[in-house]
């Protein structure tokens, strides 16, 4: 369990530490567009993949396995919701850019939109690295894996 766990983290944190080298040095390649358009989409699949193993990592709790998924989606509801705003404003944040400078990357183009949805990209970034190293490292925990006191605690007060 413990090494599938620890291969499973190293994966997640690999595509995590990607995903920070891009959005810190995107703007460095601004004069290759195509350099710069691939590592976008990389980037986006990177996402993606990470909240594909974070939802896969939750639908191998036990806790889930047993029906109480009000119980995880409460615990877990901030990284749900920011994985799906840091994505959506990824995608917008770099069809954006592409569409304004793929012809035009000697010039600086930044208006004001894209400076907002930029702002938001960035701190949706940070809100998400933080929620989802948190989540990984509570999905660790051997207690969802198992029948637990607490655990039956809270399927007899749904019970109710």
């Amino acid at each position: 369990m413990y090494s599938n766990y620890s291969l499973v983290l190293l994966i997640q944190l690999s595509l995590l530490t990607f995903d920070l080298l891009v959005n810190a040095g995107s703007e460095l390649l601004r004069d290759e567009p195509a350099v710069q358009m691939v590592l976008f989409i990389i980037q986006d699949i990177s996402i993606l993949f990470n909240v594909i193993i974070i939802l896969l990592m939750l639908f191998n709790t036990y806790v889930f396995q047993v029906g109480l998924v009000s119980i995880l989606l409460q615990r877990f509801r901030s990284l749900l919701m920011l994985s799906a705003l840091y994505l959506t404003s990824s995608v917008i944040l770099h069809s954006w850019l592409m569409n304004l400078r793929w012809l035009n990357f000697n010039r600086f183009i930044w208006t004001d939109g894209l400076q907002m949805l930029f702002i938001i990209h960035r701190t949706a970034s940070v809100l998400y690295y933080y929620f989802y190293k948190r989540t990984s490292e509570c999905l660790g925990d051997p207690r969802l894996y198992e029948d637990s006191p607490w655990l039956r605690d809270a399927f007899a007060r749904v019970r109710q």
